[in-house]
């Protein structure tokens, strides 16, 4: 269904000259498993965007349909297979997600052979960088947010560093961007290293042995890079003694509202980062009201929602481009619609239609912050957010900090 998709004619007169189709929109996003709090944001930001669209008079004249599946997780692939198949049956050309780098590595060669484009709106594992002409991502690979994360346990004077870290690409690739960053400012790993046989399985639940052994290595602070196993982590670490306050790191993986999960004050001093910077307010209640209207509640978590808006917005404009709906045409022109040729500066889709229709290149700036895509497909640029934790265990953002990324 998805090659059939690509095959069929269009004007001819388009810079891709393919498919004419209505553009078909496919989700590939965390509904069940570790990582389903990220579901709802992302699952805003993509929905959202459809609607975006098809108010401006959709994708060449005809409104976006948006087909929606669940990733799981990565300790049961056979989900994210089932959903991938399914959406190519249903002949989406391109597919947002997933969340887990692990996950789209599972998936990324089935959607590449069936011509559909995959825009991951929250993947950073290294690996990723230019797996495939089809595969990219409006978050940025590993080595910003491992730079970022280094660097903010290094600015709280620490020296001997613990990882607590789950066993997977994502987790694996972060630590040891962290740790190289770590290492370059004097400081080392003295639990949970590279290399070290360390890292605990996808799921873990029983934390006890793993935690008196990263604290009988005298950690002045501790890195926890995982999903939902963090609740399990953390609860041990209170068992055990740590104080959290200035010593304790998340990720984007875990830095979450855990309102519901821990006493009061259990993580006050605790610092997390989620790539790309804290959206405007406007944003944040037209995904929230987006949300309550689609699913019946309110957003409380906004992680991904505007890398997944701009993932759509930006396939969107590709096909305008490209005048074509086919996945290779879209996925041709969408370097090109980033900026990666300069051009108007647009932050809507209205604005990039427009541009385009004039004759013009563009560079459509976004809601996520990101620079333009470069030659591996990763934003040339982001922001990676650093958050504090209030005395309720819920985000509070402190500031941003722009990286660019290699490549």
């Amino acid at each position: 269904m998805g090659l059939a998709a690509c095959s069929t004619s269009g004007s001819g007169d388009g810079e891709g000259g393919g498919s004419a189709e209505p553009l078909v929109v496919g989700t590939i996003l965390p509904i069940t498993g570790s990582l389903a709090y990220l579901g709802p944001p992302e699952v805003a930001g993509v929905g959202l965007a459809v609607d975006d669209i098809n108010a401006a008079g959709g994708v060449l004249g005809e409104d976006v349909t948006l087909e929606s599946g669940d990733s799981g997780d990565s300790t049961d692939m056979s989900v994210s297979t089932n959903t991938a198949t399914d959406l190519i049956g249903k002949g989406v050309q391109v597919a947002i997600g997933a969340a887990s780098s692990s996950v789209s590595q599972n998936v990324v060669d089935q959607f590449t052979e069936a011509g559909v484009l995959q825009i991951s709106p929250a993947n950073t594992a290294t690996e990723l960088s230019g797996v495939s002409d089809l595969f990219t991502r409006t978050a940025p690979p590993d080595t910003v947010q491992g730079a970022a994360l280094g660097s903010l346990v290094l600015d709280g004077g620490h020296q001997k560093v613990a990882f607590l870290v789950q066993n997977e690409t994502y987790g694996t690739g972060l630590r040891d961007n962290v740790q190289k960053a770590i290492e370059e400012g004097g400081a080392e790993a003295v639990y949970g290293g590279t290399g070290a046989g360390e890292e605990f399985a996808p799921g873990e639940t029983n934390f006890s042995s793993i935690v008196t052994d990263a604290l009988a290595a005298k950690p002045d602070a501790i890195v926890i890079l995982a999903f939902e196993e963090t609740k399990a982590a953390v609860a041990e670490l209170v068992s055990q003694g740590w104080d959290f306050d200035g010593t304790t790191y998340l990720c984007d993986g875990n830095t979450a509202d855990y309102s519901k999960d821990f006493d009061p004050g259990t993580l006050v001093g605790v610092q997390g980062t989620i790539p790309g910077a804290d959206p405007a307010q406007e944003f944040k209640d037209n995904a929230s009201a987006w949300y309550e209207e689609a699913e019946g509640s309110a957003l409380t978590d906004y992680a991904y929602a505007a890398e997944s808006y701009d993932a759509v917005i930006l396939a969107a404009l590709a096909a305008v481009k490209a005048e074509s709906t086919s996945g290779t045409d879209i996925a041709a022109q969408i370097r090109s619609v980033s900026g990666a040729d300069g051009g108007t500066e647009v932050s809507t889709f209205q604005e990039g239609v427009d541009a385009l229709e004039a004759g013009e290149d563009i560079h459509y700036t976004g809601v996520s912050g990101i620079g333009p895509i470069n030659e591996d497909n990763d934003p040339s640029s982001a922001f990676i957010g650093v958050y504090n934790y209030a005395d309720d265990n819920t985000l509070v953002f402190d500031r941003a900090i722009e990286g660019s990324v290699e490549g």
